[in-house]
């Protein structure tokens, strides 16, 4: 959100519409991250559940979470989920916006 802010505060003070189009690239791989790290937690939460049914002495402490994994269709999941759309969403709308009155 800073690095997009400060990419704004430069495509004003220069009038350079080339900041405002380079603001889309940190907002989308902050996205992007975004959604991978919420489908990590979702794995884990999940194999969390898959280990909380288990007995004391069928607990192995493994912390490998492919096992419960969605791969790419959890993170694309978690990257349309409706909190990282909203805020994300948000910024990007706003970098649309500032770019228009730029033009």
């Amino acid at each position: 959100m800073v690095l997009v802010s400060a990419l704004f505060a430069l495509s004003a003070s220069d009038s350079n519409v080339k900041f405002v189009l380079l603001a889309y690239f940190p907002a989308i791989a902050f996205w992007a991250l975004d959604g991978y790290f919420l489908a990590l937690e979702r794995d884990y939460r999940s194999l969390y559940e898959q280990v909380r049914r288990l007995g004391p002495d069928e607990v192995d402490f493994s912390m490998d979470a492919r096992s419960v994994s969605n791969g790419a269709r959890g993170w694309a999941s978690a990257f349309l989920s409706k909190t990282l759309i909203v805020f994300h969403g948000s910024l990007i709308a706003a970098v649309l916006i500032v770019m228009i009155i730029q033009l």
